[in-house]
């Protein structure tokens, strides 16, 4: 009895929690020690739904006769509701604080969060008032049945937060075939790209789950990029944000789709590259392209294979063990879609190939639609096998030892739409004999097959009907800019020395480097051979380069040396509310924080004051013999982020008897200065210290150039060094 009055109590405390936070949502602001607790919401929303249901469905039969005089099922069904309602309330506590994190709006965030309030305060009022006389079965019946309308609604919205819109019935409309859009209406952006976005991107990109406050819903939100800018520089990919995200290392942080998700497939790459280009149009017919441009050829491709896993076949599926039966090590064999009597083969592992792998095929010669033997070392004999594959639409004869005299074998083969020939050894002569006979191919590939640009436009002129893909060639004509490097370490802050890391995604580039600040370039400066060890503080400035490209913009990494880590450490003024990072353990992390307020880098790793002084008192167990103390700080002057006025170091034997050791004044910005981050240090005769204080003064009065004149400026910093 006792408990459940503790419980009781607690319950009315979660509501008017609640309650005060949904009232002043506005203003709700998630310090990062709570930010993991909000992240748990979806971990703990099934149980309260599943104790509501059972306690609701008790509460549909608790008016029975035989129920009334049931002490144990009114007292059962009593704690399940309340246990409901509690576990109700954490959740939708967590649910609230995980909605302050980028990336969640819209009206599905909004229906998703009062229905779920909805549920809590619901199940809550049922519990109080269930005893009293006035509750009856209607009432009950009532209240039960709009719990469990809410419960669905709630988690429908959820779904669709989580999985994208229309989570739940999106296999039903998968049923239904989409109209194919023929070649001559289609439109770039509208019938290639946005497909693109909608299978890859849109999940984390729309009205609802805006990340990165970017949306990629339709031509306007594209065009208008998100937080970190425009998603493209029409006519340079090289240096637009969309490509640069894509080519990042799959690990990497930014790299786009996140891992996890389904990446994008290098056609669709290349079609993202070429439409960049082009200078992109939103409205652009394919067919208003030149017939030899790159973006039409892929474009045609895409539009034109017609995806065979909807294609209907007239032909049985064959028997499940047989096909169980003909899966091993290296060879795949699998139904190319759910109900569907066509088979996708895939051999694997050249060198355990053997032209036994294709004739053991013959058992489901009839259902093999699509066979993949990219870079097996399949000879012109072996075709005579897959010519008798009878319903192939779809042959990837990549990096094979075919010729193109053996591609006669395949003649027969009266649905084969694609043919990949890339990597093989073509003679234009011969193909274009061997292609005359295949009636029904819509697609060949022929990449590094040895066939010049000029060859391959003569077999497009002779096969009007045929997409022939020859690729790119590069002709030297029109180099790429390369990226900027990267820097591999995990942290740029370190103690005694540390390796430099430098790193570029893309292969066979020089990275050349200086570690005084000055520019590199591309003859003077040291290329970087993973051998270079730190050990004082420094700023690399490193530039990539390579053969038939243009050099990187200049990359600028700061490495900070912090020799020693205080044993404890305690601030001595309060931090601004919403300025908190991890408290006194801020400046001692190797956290460094990034400038951009909607990046978590942002809200998590900075410390600020506006109204008092930033104070720190730190403590070392053992006497230690230090020369000097630096910080690193923001200088945002457009939105009143200053540098310290002055900093002052303290040191001594213990608390009371601390001298000071030097005091720092930080460089003012100038009007228009461009955000940036800085680092300031004072140096000082040695002295042992055990207790050591840092005070940081903010700027009291912001000079009269300023929107804000007169006010205190913000002052943000995220790291101390002590040397």
């Amino acid at each position: 009895m006792k408990i459940r009055i503790v419980a009781e109590n607690i319950l009315l405390g979660l509501t008017i929690t609640i309650a005060f936070l949904l009232l002043f949502e506005s203003k709700l602001v998630v310090p990062v020690w709570l930010q993991s607790f909000g992240r748990m919401h979806p971990l703990l929303l099934h149980f309260p739904i599943v104790l509501l249901l059972l306690a609701m469905l008790m509460e549909f039969f608790r008016f029975k006769p035989e129920n009334l005089e049931n002490t144990f099922y009114h007292t059962f069904s009593q704690n399940l509701l309340l246990s409901g309602a509690l576990l109700a309330a954490v959740t939708v506590l967590m649910g609230l604080f995980l909605s302050r994190e980028e990336g969640y709006a819209g009206d599905t965030l909004f229906w998703h969060k009062w229905t779920g309030a909805g549920i809590f305060f619901l199940a809550t009022l049922l519990y109080f008032v269930r005893n009293a006389r006035w509750y009856k079965a209607p009432v009950a019946w009532a209240g039960g049945g709009t719990l469990l309308i809410a419960l669905v609604l709630a988690g429908h919205y959820g779904a669709s937060l989580t999985h994208g819109d229309n989570f739940l019935f999106e296999p039903w409309e998968g049923t239904f075939e989409k109209a194919e859009v023929p070649l001559e209406q289609a439109v770039v952006f509208t019938d290639v790209i946005q497909p693109i976005f909608e299978q890859k991107c849109v999940s984390c990109h729309n009205a609802d789950k805006l990340k990165g406050q970017l949306m990629l819903t339709n031509a306007e939100s594209v065009r208008k990029g998100g937080k970190t800018g425009k998603l493209f520089v029409p006519g340079n990919p090289e240096i637009s944000l969309l490509l640069q995200r894509v080519h990042l290392p799959q690990d990497a942080k930014k790299h786009m789709p996140p891992s996890g998700k389904t990446q994008l497939s290098p056609e669709e790459i290349s079609l993202l590259t070429l439409w960049v280009r082009d200078h992109p149009s939103f409205d652009q017919k394919v067919t208003d392209l030149p017939l030899t441009d790159s973006l039409r050829i892929l474009s045609a491709a895409r539009l034109k294979s017609s995806p065979a896993e909807k294609e209907q076949f007239d032909f049985s599926a064959a028997d499940e063990e047989t096909v169980k039966k003909l899966n091993t090590d290296y060879r795949t064999v699998a139904p190319l879609a759910r109900e569907s009597p066509g088979l996708a083969v895939t051999i694997y592992n050249k060198n355990a190939y053997t032209s036994a792998q294709l004739e053991e095929l013959k058992e489901v010669i009839k259902q093999i639609v699509s066979l993949n033997l990219n870079k097996m070392p399949v000879q012109d004999a072996d075709l005579k096998t897959v010519g008798t594959f009878e319903n192939l639409r779809k042959l990837d004869l990549n990096f094979t030892n075919i010729t193109a005299q053996g591609l006669k074998e395949l003649a027969s083969l009266k649905y084969l739409k694609t043919l990949t020939l890339s990597g093989t050894p073509l003679n234009v002569r011969d193909l274009r004999t061997q292609l005359s006979a295949f009636k029904a191919l819509e697609t060949v590939t022929v990449w590094e097959t040895g066939l010049t640009p000029a060859e391959i436009a003569q077999l497009q002129k002779a096969f009007p009907r045929l997409t022939i893909i020859g690729g790119f060639v590069d002709d030297g004509k029109n180099p790429l800019k390369l990226n900027p490097p990267q820097v591999a370490n995990s942290t740029t802050v370190f103690a005694g020395s540390v390796p430099l890391q430098l790193r570029h995604p893309i292969k066979g580039v020089e990275i050349r480097f200086t570690t005084d600040g000055t520019e590199p370039d591309s003859i003077n400066s040291p290329v970087f051979n993973a051998k270079t060890v730190l050990t004082e503080s420094a700023t690399i400035k490193a530039q990539a380069f390579k053969k038939g490209w243009f050099g990187s913009e200049v990359a600028t990494f700061d490495f900070f040396k912090n020799t020693y880590q205080p044993d404890s450490v305690e601030l001595l003024f309060p931090l601004n509310r919403v300025h908190l990072a991890e408290g006194a353990k801020t400046f001692f992390n190797q956290k460094l924080g990034v400038i951009g307020a909607n990046n978590p880098a942002w809200a998590n790793y900075w410390a600020g004051v506006r109204n008092n002084d930033l104070g720190m008192m730190a403590e070392f167990k053992q006497p230690t013999a230090i020369s000097s103390v630096g910080l690193h700080y923001m200088v945002e002057e457009d939105t009143g982020i200053f540098p310290p006025q002055e900093v002052e170091v303290w040191g001594g034997p213990d608390r009371n008897s601390m001298k000071l050791l030097t005091r720092i004044k930080a460089p003012m910005p100038a009007q228009g200065d461009t955000p940036t981050l800085k680092s300031i240090a004072g140096t000082f005769d040695q002295v042992s210290v055990r207790y050591l204080k840092i005070v940081a003064k903010p700027v009291t009065k912001i000079p009269d150039w300023h929107r804000s004149k007169g006010n205190k400026a913000l002052l943000l910093v995220d790291e101390m060094f002590i040397n």
